[in-house]
């Protein structure tokens, strides 16, 4: 009895031997894996922390994207640009009715992550209500009744958000990209020509001294749109009008020329006494409208090759400019949830910024922070 009872005891402290050293070997492994886990993650920079003496990183955010991408927005970026809570569309979409409430929220992120916030837009000729051009009988109201509505959506909106956004996107796209025509055909030019422009920006800088006011536009990298924009921006320069800024879109497509045409964009608009910031950044990698892929695996390799290539040429026109640029915005977070996804192309994938749909960082963010 005795013999058998000794038996079972040393089997038990066998099976208890072992059981120790399965627990210890996992917990090495799981102590192991976290440390390189974490020692992966510290060895990746934030994007915001390199360019600290050049100039803010922002990212375009909406109510999804500050909860889905928050870690990525945390680490890496310290600038936001409302997407589309600021447009006249969501905001004031009716005459007596005001939502604040969503950008409210966008904002309290920004401000609780200590990251500046950009105002985007006053002036824009899409999303925009129908009530605000015409009277209750569907009619064109006349050039007093536009400014009217334009003074008060100015007050309550920048005044409502004084003190928290440094900078506003005042007047966007009111230059034509046909040849032969200088402001867009649309209502707020046909009505009231480029006096609206002026009085956005005086209103603007009425309610809020102190925020930093952009005139912003896509392709104003190509000479012919450039100049128009330049000779816009000169004109209310000589009149007075407080104008601080513009801001050049940067949608590119694979086109190596482009980082060519910023820095002698950039140059141009300084030289009027001017900050400029990249306010929408990305690079698709189409290369017309009839391509579509599903997934990165289904892109042609060379595509994210040229695209970084693009991005690397794009950062060094940039750093060489620091003294003109006072930001620099992506027009996204990550490649899974990105405006190009559906435009031009309904339903079609695009991959156009720094990090991937896992939210890794793509070789392109590597070639942008090693410098």
């Amino acid at each position: 009895m005795y013999i058998k009872k000794l038996k079972i005891e040393k089997q038990e402290i066998g099976i208890n031997y072992l059981k120790n050293k399965i627990l210890n070997a996992l917990i090495l492994f799981c102590f192991l894996f976290f440390k390189i886990g974490v020692t992966v993650e510290n060895k990746i920079p934030a994007l915001c922390q390199v360019f600290k003496e050049y100039f803010p990183i922002g990212a375009a955010v909406n109510l999804k994207t500050v909860v889905s991408h928050s870690e990525l927005l945390k680490k890496h970026f310290n600038s936001i640009t409302l997407e589309n809570h600021l447009k006249w569309g969501l905001i004031h979409p009716l005459p007596d009715k005001y939502n604040f409430e969503d950008a409210d929220k966008i904002i309290k992120f920004a401000i609780e992550n200590k990251m500046k916030i950009r105002g985007h837009t006053l002036v824009w000729h899409v999303q925009i209500p129908d009530w605000v051009f015409k009277d209750e009988k569907g009619n064109m109201i006349d050039k007093e009744k536009l400014l009217e509505r334009l003074y008060e959506h100015i007050k309550n909106v920048v005044g409502y958000y004084k003190g928290k956004i440094y900078a506003w996107d005042v007047v966007n796209e009111a230059i034509s990209d046909k040849k032969n025509e200088f402001l867009r055909d649309v209502p707020w030019y046909n009505i009231c020509g480029e006096e609206v422009i002026e009085k956005a920006f005086i209103w603007t800088h009425e309610i809020d001294p102190d925020a930093i006011l952009f005139y912003n536009d896509y392709n104003i990298e190509f000479p012919t749109k450039r100049e128009k924009v330049y000779q816009l921006i000169k004109k209310l320069k000589e009149k007075g009008v407080p104008i601080h800024g513009v801001g050049i879109q940067a949608h590119w497509k694979l086109d190596e020329k482009m980082p060519e045409y910023l820095e002698e964009s950039i140059k141009k608009f300084a030289s009027l006494g001017l900050q400029v910031q990249i306010t929408e950044f990305d690079i698709s990698i189409y290369l017309d409208d009839n391509e579509k892929f599903n997934s990165p695996l289904e892109v042609p390799s060379e595509r994210f090759i040229k695209q970084k290539e693009i991005y690397k040429k794009a950062f060094e026109v940039i750093r060489r400019n620091k003294q003109y640029i006072t930001g620099v915005t992506f027009w996204g977070i990550a490649d899974d949830a990105t405006w190009l996804d559906k435009f031009p192309v309904k339903g079609r994938k695009d991959f156009p910024l720094l990090f991937d749909i896992n939210h890794n960082p793509k070789q392109v963010f590597w070639e942008i922070v090693k410098f």
